[in-house]
């Protein structure tokens, strides 16, 4: 993580590790297990266009979270699945 941080440019202290695979573990059982990379990529992606920070990580991480468990829709249909 840190070599990544680096590379990336990001503060290694604003990545909550244990946040992001928990989110990736509500998405995968809560929704699919296709979920869990995107949902996690959205939620840093829109950490970023807030300002990025530990605070608007956990605010997008906790948002996905969220609708991660509040999902009762099923499976998208037109979602490609790892079959």
């Amino acid at each position: 993580m840190a070599a990544l941080c680096e590379q990336l440019g990001v503060p290694v202290d604003d990545v909550d590790v244990g946040a992001i695979l928990e989110l990736a573990k509500d998405a995968a059982h809560q929704v699919e297990r296709p979920a869990a990379p995107v949902t996690a990529f959205v939620a840093g992606y829109a950490a970023a266009l807030k300002g990025g920070g530990q605070a608007a990580v956990a605010a997008s991480v906790g948002t996905a979270s969220e609708l991660a468990w509040s999902w009762n829709a099923g499976p998208d249909p037109s979602t490609p699945t790892l079959s």
